[in-house]
């Protein structure tokens, strides 16, 4: 199988040559390692590889015999390196697979490598000390996003058709932005964390992936939907699957739109420029379109140091338990500085600040519920600016407490952050490209478990605007 024809399909459309006969299952492994081979020493978004196990697969399963990567972090698989991006977790090899990891074999995902991430997935940006930055394909010397950003350029530049990501603070919309690829974040509960994780950052965090097609995103949900015992959230499944939702006319939606983030910051022209256009597409398909300025409830300020107090107290045991079983101490020689600063601040993070954090997130959750209940959909940029050159995010970290670096975080991507804290799907939507040829993403938001709604409306919007064809640079189908 030539490279060019590999990278011309999308997961379900390897996955149909596969069922018809055309290909093997070894024959994409071999295309997807070559493929790897020719594009990531450019972009660096691989940390990993091991052989796919193709023994068995299920012709039937949505995306059998289809190459695929998890990040590292969130999700493990048996007897595979599971470092979190960071030099104290290094060697870690996973006992086992987790329920999410499952769900992908039972999928017919054949998982043959792992992607890059920020240390503990602590930024929007994917430049560890462990493995090096990863490179954004439509630009070597811009960030791909993060935390998942791995997983975005290594999709964005044609190793595999999709990839695993995870969305704690818009991980998985940031990347999905910044490489001109479709990033679904599901509501909280659709997909489970466990068994040895349990509320991700309290419930901020989920897991799905990122994809070049709308489809991709909608039949891996139906792939990893669903619950194991003792699951502390649960958001069941509908009676239909979300990928025939995407084929589904949305009907008029009432969308209300927001051009300032919460913190005052404005879109930079070319954003704001793509904003407007989809705008004016939204308009052309006969939605309702208004400009709104929703409430958080809660001061900008407040909203990031609840954020702060609850991510960085959720790290402080994950830390410990990698030192504990590396046998390795907590200092600058094991994390970085952020990381280190987050972790300290953490450890000083009382109960009842922590339970304070909590009202906050509830407070914030009943005002995004009370907008959800005028409009169907919120749109925003995905992002207030153009992906960052890299090393400009860790300027001057060594300065920075915890509460700093998660201010620094949330002020690179403000849009994102509600969707996490009240649990609501959101997705960032390729629609436009800046004049010097950098993808800019649209983040599209929902009520509590409406996810068809945003399915339904990106398949309208894929059909009325396509990007599927755009290619960046590094893209592995030149031959």
């Amino acid at each position: 199988m030539q490279l060019h024809e590999y990278t011309s399909f999308d997961g379900l459309g390897l996955a149909r040559l596969l069922r018809d006969g055309e290909v093997s299952a070894a024959q994409l492994h071999d295309a997807a390692m070559r493929a790897c081979a020719a594009v990531n020493p450019h972009i660096n978004a691989v940390v990993g590889l091991w052989p796919a196990d193709l023994a068995g697969i299920d012709k039937a399963a949505p995306f059998a015999g289809v190459p695929f990567l998890i990040k590292d972090v969130a999700v493990t698989m048996a007897g595979q390196a599971s470092e979190a991006g960071s030099r104290l977790g290094a060697g870690h090899v996973a006992a086992a697979d987790s329920h999410l990891m499952a769900q992908f074999r039972q999928a017919g995902l054949a998982t043959f490598g792992r992607t890059g991430t920020p240390e503990m997935a602590f930024a929007t940006t994917t430049e560890p000390v462990l493995y090096g930055a990863t490179r954004n394909p439509w630009n070597l010397a811009l960030s791909a996003g993060g935390s998942s950003g791995g997983a975005a350029a290594a999709v964005a530049a044609g190793i595999v058709p999709l990839a695993h990501a995870t969305d704690a603070a818009g991980s998985i919309r940031v990347p999905a932005a910044s490489t001109g690829l479709f990033g679904l974040k599901p509501s909280r509960g659709r997909v489970s964390n466990g068994p040895t994780m349990d509320e991700i950052f309290s419930g901020l965090g989920v897991q799905l992936g990122v994809s070049r097609t709308v489809r991709d995103s909608a039949a891996l949900l139906d792939g990893v939907q669903g619950s194991m015992a003792g699951e502390p959230y649960v958001t069941g499944a509908p009676r239909l699957t979300w990928l025939s939702q995407v084929s589904v006319v949305p009907g008029k939606l009432r969308i209300g739109v927001q051009r300032a983030a919460s913190n005052g910051a404005q879109p930079v022209p070319a954003v704001d420029a793509a904003l407007d256009e989809t705008v004016r597409l939204l308009e052309g398909l006969g939605h309702h379109v208004e400009q709104v300025t929703p409430a958080l409830g809660v001061s900008w300020e407040a909203f990031v140091q609840a954020n702060a107090r609850i991510w960085c107290a959720n790290l402080v045991p994950w830390i410990d338990g990698l030192a504990q079983e590396g046998g390795r101490s907590v200092s600058l020689e094991t994390l970085e500085a952020a990381t280190l600063a987050c972790y300290r601040y953490g450890k000083t993070v009382s109960a009842v600040e922590f339970v304070a954090a909590l009202d906050v997130r509830n407070t914030v959750t009943r005002h995004a519920g009370a907008f959800f209940t005028e409009y169907d959909v919120l749109l925003t940029p995905t992002m207030p600016d153009l992906p960052w050159q890299l090393g400009r995010y860790g300027e001057n970290e060594g300065t920075l407490d915890g509460l700093g670096w998660t201010a620094r975080l949330f002020e690179h991507s403000p849009y994102t952050p509600l969707a996490n804290v009240a649990g609501l799907p959101a997705m960032s939507v390729p629609l436009a490209m800046s004049a010097d040829g950098l993808p800019i993403g649209m983040q599209f938001m929902a009520g509590y478990a409406q996810d068809g709604v945003l399915l339904r409306l990106a398949g309208q919007l894929e059909r009325a605007a396509p990007w599927v064809q755009r290619r960046p640079p590094v893209w592995a189908g030149r031959e």
